[in-house]
């Protein structure tokens, strides 16, 4: 497969991202959902798709999926294990609805990298590359940033359909200081292959897991903002009426106006595939459908919860539907799972419960439609918690667990994984992998080699040469 990707620039600014985030695109009043939605019209014959959940944060291995109930309590914790549908396997007591479905899921325990830190250890996870890029800043996305595996995915499956390959929802991972976490973008590809992110999260400036929204460090919960999950808008610009679309040559006019914003961010054949995919989308009639989660019954909204976390793996659904190959849902976008301090409580009341439900929801809506096979779901976070319980009493009036690349669980489901199996081993504490270290690489390579990327699959840069996005195998006895 051969491409020309754009010379790097600097990020943030003005660019594709924003562009085409929903509410941003004036061309016609197109948002990004809008685009994501044509695939309708477009379906080809089914193939394997990606469902990538990020907790942003990092979920802690011994309060979820590595439990060590033997351990002294500084290290096992509060939480007591339960038994699972699989014999012999056992997950964290609030997790109940991910345990009865076990035989349907497989938790990878040795998945490991070298950093604590909360900035590379998301380009780490959301690249599939565990080395530091030249010139890496935590402060800010830079054009010399390894690509995000939404990004190259994006790249190698364009030729699917007139629509990209993969999508983030439902809002990129900032931080409550308003900086954007670095590793989520195309970065040395160029900024025109940075993700499709459809905006649609609510605008709560807690930066929590809206609606249960909280601030995990010091101050008291809190909701600011909206608690509704608010689907892009869907309409047409004001003025533009279905006959007026009907007219190409009007359509093309409105295209060209944008000129301005065009001509920074693609090429000439960029663009034609932007103004193919508006029109494709603007001429159908069940686009607005595919993106209003309120046609879905009252017991599917309720399966997966009436919350951001719900509402999000429902439209992940609804894009697999469509054929988007490759979906990444940030569950949570301040860190939201960094619990250092007051962790038990959280976990308890505010993260574990929606996470279950709505993942549970997630593998059970998929098989109840036949796609459980055809959709991979990955769910993982930048790296997982320290063995040893601690108290910042200076913080936090209750104790938490710090930050630990060393080792975390790393959740599949579907695609062909082989239910109820446990891949690889923590040490006694929870500390480090005692049998079959994975790395984000290996994981990367799983998602890739599911979406029937060749391990020849490249892009490539300005001056055509290859840049190959396996950089390992993938996870041995993972599939069935």
């Amino acid at each position: 497969m051969t491409g020309t990707v754009g010379s790097p620039i600097s990020h943030p600014h003005l660019s594709r991202r924003q562009w085409l985030q929903a509410g941003s695109i004036g061309l016609m009043g197109l948002t990004q959902a809008d685009v994501q939605a044509a695939r309708d019209q477009n379906r080809r014959a089914p193939v394997k798709s990606v469902i990538y959940l990020f907790l942003s944060g990092g979920l802690g291995q011994h309060d979820s999926f590595d439990m060590k109930p033997d351990a002294p309590d500084n290290i096992r914790g509060e939480f007591d294990p339960v038994s699972t549908r699989t014999p012999g396997l056992q997950i964290c007591e609030h997790l109940p609805r991910l345990a009865d479905c076990s035989d349907k899921w497989a938790v990878v325990r040795s998945l490991s990298h070298s950093t604590n830190g909360h900035s590379l250890g998301h380009h780490i996870m959301l690249t599939g590359r565990s080395d530091t890029p030249r010139g890496f800043s935590g402060n800010k996305p830079q054009a010399t940033d390894h690509p995000s595996i939404v990004s190259q995915v994006g790249y190698l499956l364009r030729d699917r359909s007139k629509l990209p390959g993969a999508a983030v929802i439902p809002d990129m991972i900032t931080h409550a200081s308003g900086r954007i976490i670095p590793g989520q973008f195309g970065g040395v590809m160029g900024e025109r292959y940075d993700p499709w992110i459809i905006n649609a999260a609510p605008q709560c400036r807690m930066f929590g897991a809206c609606p249960n929204c909280f601030d995990h460090q010091r101050r008291p919960v809190q909701h600011v903002g909206s608690t509704e999950f608010q689907p892009p808008n869907l309409a047409l610009a004001e003025g533009v009426t279905q006959r007026r679309l009907d007219d190409r040559t009007r359509l093309l006019g409105i295209v060209e106006r944008q000129q301005s914003h065009l001509d920074r961010l693609a090429s000439v054949t960029d663009l034609d595939r932007y103004r193919d995919s508006a029109i494709s989308l603007l001429s159908s009639s069940g686009v607005r459908k595919a993106f209003d989660l309120t046609t879905e019954p009252e017991p599917v909204r309720s399966l997966y919860g009436r919350n951001l976390f719900g509402s999000s793996c429902l439209l992940a659904r609804r894009l697999v539907e469509c054929g988007v190959g490759l979906v990444q849902v940030n569950m949570g976008r301040n860190e939201t799972w960094d619990t250092h301090g007051n962790a038990f409580p959280h976990l308890k009341n505010n993260l574990l419960p929606p996470m279950d439900q709505a993942v549970a929801g997630l593998v059970s809506d998929l098989d109840d439609r036949g796609l459980l096979e055809s959709t991979m779901i990955v769910m993982a976070g930048e790296f997982g918690r320290t063995p040893k319980v601690f108290g910042l009493p200076q913080h936090y009036e209750l104790p938490g667990r710090d930050h630990w690349g060393a080792v975390q669980s790393v959740f599949f489901a579907g695609g062909g994984v082989r239910g109820g199996t446990v891949i690889g081993a923590s040490d006694k504490i929870g500390g480090h992998p005692k049998e079959s270290k994975q790395t984000p690489e290996t994981m990367a390579a799983t998602i890739y080699d599911v979406l029937g990327i060749p391990h020849t699959g490249a892009w490539y840069d300005s001056e055509d040469r290859p840049h190959h996005v396996y950089q390992d195998e993938p996870i041995p006895g993972l599939l069935a």
